[in-house]
């Protein structure tokens, strides 16, 4: 098991680590079966491609959606920016609206040594961590990164599932909550509110992914979510169950929950730090549960055949100056990898100079709670709960 430094800072949306990666080597057929694919490590010395970015100037990302200021507003995106400067276009695409969706899209090129015709996307740890281990990911050069290494903040620098970052690169990070529309109910300021009162009933959703919900099922357990038992995490997908046969829980999202919050048709829910930036109006509030809260990260990675992995590292090392990066955090609002970005922030918003949404510092990260390792047996074996009252 890694030390608790290492520990602190491997979530998003949760992760597997440490036991979970050896048994990715040694049964993870049994772990991607669970998620429909089974056999899909890939040898990467047999699973290579040309990389085109001298001769191409070009590049595929996808994305999760609200996570980049507007591409297309002229003289103050800074994807337009990254354009004009470098002569590289890119095509970007925001198509990640959970992890295991993503993975569904990509999982069958990817397992047979296909093409995905993306040349990055950014995916949280342990779904990182995942495509690693299957051999997915290609190895970034850092030569090409200098402000990379010069600026990742020291938090963030060496999971224990990628410990030198070779194949990722944080674009964003952010902490998991609770978000309420004001107009609309009084605050919620816990998950058992969130399940269990009344005036909310049929107008809340939780996330769709296992790691994200069940945290917050097992703190209502009074179990830890980084050190439990198969019959405290029975128990909490019991009452997940119970809430969801009340018709508590209107349904299970990802991003897409921003649309319910938008149509009133879901006053409360299970989300992301940064999204209620992005509601419009000082009626959305985003809040830590008093239960506790979960911190993660999303990371840029090259999947195998790519064929711009050049031109990725070099979109890579733009976002990686702090004026950048304080432009891009002062737009979406998730915790800002990137050193110093603070010290440019008032350039772009005065009022996210010490906001901690943004600019957390070391203790609250450290407050942030982790998903425990998984083997591949217990993997199958929580998703398949958790699927089985997602599906009803």
């Amino acid at each position: 098991m890694p030390d608790p430094r290492e520990r602190r800072h491997l979530s998003r949306r949760g992760f597997v680590q440490g036991a979970s990666l050896s048994a990715f080597a040694l049964g993870g057929s049994g772990l991607l079966s669970a998620c429909g694919t089974s056999g899909a490590k890939v040898d990467q010395d047999e699973c290579r491609s040309t990389d085109k970015s001298d001769s191409e100037q070009q590049l595929a990302f996808s994305n999760w959606p609200l996570y980049i200021d507007p591409i297309k507003a002229k003289n103050t995106s800074t994807l337009e920016a990254f354009e004009q400067e470098t002569g590289i276009t890119v095509d970007y695409t925001a198509d990640v609206n959970d992890n295991d969706g993503f993975y569904a899209k990509v999982a069958p090129q990817l397992s047979e040594c296909k093409s995905t015709g993306r040349d990055a996307f950014a995916l949280t740890d342990w779904m990182a961590a995942r495509m690693i281990d299957l051999g997915w990911i290609q190895e970034l050069d850092h030569d090409n990164m200098p402000n990379v290494d010069a600026n990742l903040l020291d938090w963030f620098k060496t999971p224990a599932w990628d410990p030198d970052r070779k194949y990722s690169v944080p674009w964003q990070a952010g902490m998991t909550g609770i978000c309420y529309n004001s107009k609309l109910v009084d605050p919620v300021e816990s998950f058992e509110d969130l399940l269990t009162r009344p005036d909310l009933k049929g107008k809340v959703t939780v996330l769709s992914e296992m790691r994200d919900t069940m945290i917050f099922m097992l703190l209502l357990q009074g179990a830890d979510p980084e050190d439990f038992t198969s019959q405290e995490y029975s128990a909490a997908i019991g009452e997940l169950k119970s809430a969801v046969d009340s018709g508590q829980i209107r349904r299970f999202t990802g991003n897409d929950y921003i649309d319910d919050l938008k149509s009133g048709n879901v006053v409360a829910c299970e989300s992301w730090s940064g999204d209620v930036s992005q509601l419009g109006g000082d009626n959305f509030k985003w809040v830590k549960p008093s239960e506790g809260f979960a911190v993660w990260a999303d990371n840029m990675m090259v999947p195998n055949l790519a064929t711009h992995k050049a031109n990725v590292e070099k979109l890579i090392d733009f976002y990686y100056q702090p004026k950048v990066a304080a432009q891009l955090a002062a737009w979406n609002y998730y915790v800002c990898p990137v050193r110093d970005a603070a010290d440019h922030m008032a350039e772009f918003d005065k009022s996210a100079v010490d906001n901690p949404l943004i600019f957390p510092d070391e203790q609250e990260l450290d407050a942030g709670i982790d998903f425990m390792p998984l083997d591949s047996g217990q993997d199958k074996e929580y998703q398949q709960q958790f699927n089985e009252v997602q599906s009803g």
